[in-house]
């Protein structure tokens, strides 16, 4: 007998969900919980693939443009080809470009913005740094040592109201001595080239050849370090400590994270804070779980009291009852995973239609001029799990009221 009851759980629990109920309203709960749990599902997994897209275009774009580490002398370093070939000896160091920054004023046609302007060895700044990629006009190659040449960010150049081939005016802070007195600084640069990676960077930015930006320092021959890209950004803090106990004190270094972390930081906490705010839509649909199972539990009082007379287990009648409102879980979520998954894969193209059909979001006001979305599979099985533990835990209050139902007590009035 033990051996015929076994299946019985699982076979009347099917048949219970494939059944119609008497009590139409048990239906409409019923969908209205599958129909929740899809809806927290999908929504959960578009916007976490969302989320994972700025964050991944945070990384790439800002801090391609912003070293993950760097190397600072405490005085000018004259020979950085060697310390070069020592940092890039470790296993964790991909490349590293000299540098050299000043902060000033750029002038063109009576326009006057600030500006800090970075000298580079372009063929050594392709290797640390995403800005040749993003070249909209010119070639990061077209900086000379002694062409005096200059490549703008996008927002700088529409600022000034520059553009390639044009001259405009650095203007530095020093002050020099001539027979009217002082003054400040001039040095005529050409526009060589336009970046446009579409962050702040763009309005902030300008690049010239290290060699000339040491001229302009009066520091002839000389960077004051060296810029650096590791294979795994986050370890940058580790890398910086390690390579200054190795460099000795005559070197220092700062990392990624003490001017743009807060960036990443705030990112994750979102992240965080979205998935619990969104998992209260699945929270809802379990509740809902749970009403129509306790209704669907009165609703079937009788035909539990004649599985008890016939044998059945509370243990039995409470499975059944579990499989029933597990089943119901199971289909929300994998609708909801399904959906979540196309929708993730396919945003950028829905939200371009949005953008030109109902004319309501424009993303060109932010650093991307799409919505980004990068699906990640470890997201959506954590999500599936969430949702299928909350919709296990909802059957488990109705089914065990089944368990608890006398059947003489339950057939009395019938």
């Amino acid at each position: 007998m033990r051996a015929m009851f076994r299946p019985l759980s699982l076979y009347i629990g099917l048949r219970y969900t494939g059944a119609r109920s008497r009590n139409s309203f048990i239906s409409v709960m019923t969908l209205a919980s599958v129909l929740g749990l899809m809806l927290g599902v999908t929504v959960l997994i578009t916007v976490l693939s969302v989320m994972n897209g700025f964050d991944r275009e945070l990384q790439t774009r800002i801090l391609g443009m912003v070293t993950h580490l760097t190397v600072h002398g405490r005085e000018p370093v004259t020979d950085w080809q060697s310390l070069a070939a020592r940092v890039e000896r470790r296993d964790d160091v991909i490349a590293a470009a000299p540098y050299r920054q000043l902060e000033g004023m750029l002038s063109h046609k009576g326009r006057v913005t600030g500006v800090l302007v970075t000298g580079v060895e372009p063929d050594a700044e392709k290797r640390v740094s995403i800005v040749g990629d993003y070249m909209q006009e010119g070639d990061l190659g077209a900086l000379a040592p002694g062409a005096f040449n200059v490549v703008l960010g996008y927002g700088l150049a529409r600022r000034l109201g520059a553009e390639v081939g044009d001259k405009i005016t650095l203007v530095l802070p020093e002050a020099s001595m001539s027979p009217a007195g002082v003054i400040p600084r001039f040095k005529r640069f050409t526009v060589s080239g336009v970046f446009r990676v579409r962050a702040e960077v763009d309005s902030l930015l300008a690049y010239v050849h290290v060699e000339d930006a040491a001229r302009l320092a009066r520091h002839k021959g000389s960077v004051e370090g060296l810029r650096l890209k590791l294979d795994d950004l986050f370890r940058a803090p580790l890398v910086g400590w390690q390579l200054e106990q190795e460099l000795g004190p005559g070197f220092y270094t700062s990392d990624w994270t003490r001017t743009h972390g807060n960036l990443f930081q705030a990112i994750r906490m979102e992240k965080t804070m979205m998935t619990l705010l969104l998992s209260f839509i699945v929270a809802v649909a379990a509740f809902n779980i749970i009403s129509s199972q306790v209704m669907l539990v009165t609703e079937k009082r009788a035909n539990i009291a004649v599985l008890r007379t016939l044998g059945a287990t509370p243990g039995q009648v409470m499975r059944l009852f579990m499989v029933q409102g597990s089943l119901v879980g199971l289909v929300g979520t994998g609708l909801g995973t399904l959906f979540g998954v196309l929708l993730a894969s396919n945003i950028s193209a829905v939200a371009r239609w949005l953008e030109s059909s109902v004319d309501a979001v424009k993303f060109d006001a932010y650093f991307v001029n799409y919505l980004p979305s990068v699906l990640l599979w470890s997201d959506v099985i954590t999500i599936v799990v969430i949702a299928m533990s909350i919709s296990f835990l909802a059957t488990l209050y109705p089914s065990w009221r089944a368990s608890k139902v006398q059947p003489a007590e339950a057939l009395r009035y019938e």
